[in-house]
């Protein structure tokens, strides 16, 4: 009896793992649309942005993972690089209410002028709704999506997994090198790798 309910249990968590693969965008595939209100309580959609390259960058700043890359401001030189070049840069908050890194409007104002952030909007979702939509996993989790609106990339933003600025001198990063082989016509060379960082505080 106890073998047969181990059993049960096991293959519960593998047809629900599989689900949630399943419901996880792919590459190649749509990107979910969604609606979020940014910073100033406007909202945004995926949708406004069609016809361009689209960066969903999951944010968490009090994440030892996510300081690397804004102290060191490789972020928002990413950011103001890519927006120079017309592509829309969402960065997105689905940190839980009390959770680390959950932000108010007045907090995420103060955070982008404090850090000169650069991103097309910093937007909210505390109820995880996004988050979910896209599996995003960790903080920074990325994903790239081009002007048809098919995901690209998704997963590190470059393959030094670690929280220590120096590691990104000498760091593949995967979000630079997708939009640039993308915008120039050529095949994204790493359309997958595994996102690393501090864990997505949900609501659920």
């Amino acid at each position: 009896m106890k073998k047969t309910k181990l059993l049960l249990l096991a293959l519960t968590a593998i047809c629900t793992g599989a689900l949630q693969a399943a419901e996880a965008p792919t590459v190649g595939a749509p990107a979910p649309g969604f609606s979020l209100p940014d910073s100033n309580g406007k909202a945004h959609s995926l949708g406004e942005f069609k016809g361009k390259y689209v960066v969903l960058e999951w944010f968490n700043p009090g994440c030892p993972f996510v300081q690397k890359h804004y102290q060191s401001e490789n972020m928002q030189n990413l950011q103001k690089q890519f927006t120079g070049k017309g592509v829309a840069w969402l960065t997105i908050d689905s940190s839980s209410p009390g959770t680390q890194g959950s932000l108010t409007s007045a907090e995420a104002k103060k955070r982008l002028a404090d850090w000169q952030m650069n991103p097309t909007a910093l937007l909210l979702d505390p109820e995880g709704k996004v988050g979910h939509e896209y599996a995003a996993t960790n903080t920074p989790h990325m994903y790239v999506i081009d002007p048809s609106g098919k995901l690209i990339y998704s997963g590190a933003i470059d393959n030094r997994p670690t929280p220590d600025p120096a590691d990104i001198k000498g760091a593949t990063n995967y979000v630079q090198a997708a939009l640039t082989e993308a915008m120039a016509g050529k095949p994204v060379t790493v359309p997958n790798s595994r996102a690393y960082g501090c864990s997505i505080k949900y609501a659920r």
